[in-house]
């Protein structure tokens, strides 16, 4: 089968899509992103975790198919969408997340990036509660998730920041 499909921005015509294929193996092996990673094939683990039409999904789950005439975005595409002024480098949550110590092995990190980008598009200012909820999905191995978790409110403090620095005059703090 043939079909288009939007990734991080980019129209992806892909061709020879058999019914079988996930969208887990169309973004790793057809269009060439290895960033969403191939852990259970159950969507148990949010390793592959990506937005499908701005919807957290695991792609592991979704058949190709499905997806044709949508729009992915994957931990690839993060870069530019936290706010003002990230046009060319990491997300707020991307540095968040480096800045808090918040990877391990890396596996399980496209996954909780993407999850918790998607958690502060809905709830910009969540609770440490919201932030465990949001994250339950994705399974890491390595840290004991506090670092993850201080991560993700560390990113809505940078948007926060962000924002502020949009409305001020003249550029007072």
């Amino acid at each position: 089968m043939r079909m288009n499909l939007t990734v991080n921005g980019e129209r992806h015509m892909l061709e020879e899509v058999r019914e079988s294929e996930s969208l887990l193996f169309v973004l790793r092996e057809r269009v060439g992103l290895p960033g969403t990673k191939n852990a259970c094939e159950q969507g148990r683990c949010g390793s592959c975790s990506v937005l499908l039409d701005g919807m957290l999904c695991c792609s592991c789950l979704v058949p190709a198919v499905q997806a044709r005439e949508c729009s992915v975005t994957t931990v690839e595409g993060l870069a530019g969408q936290g706010g003002p002024g990230e046009e060319d480098g990491p997300d707020s949550v991307q540095r968040a997340f480096l800045d808090a110590g918040a990877v391990q092995c890396g596996f399980c990190t496209p996954g909780m990036l993407l999850a918790a980008h998607n958690l502060l598009r809905h709830t910009p200012d969540p609770q440490e509660a919201e932030v465990r909820q949001a994250l339950a999905g994705n399974i890491c191995r390595c840290t004991g998730y506090q670092h993850i978790v201080d991560a993700v409110l560390l990113a809505a403090e940078y948007r926060r920041a962000e924002r502020g620095a949009l409305v001020q005059p003249d550029g007072a703090p």
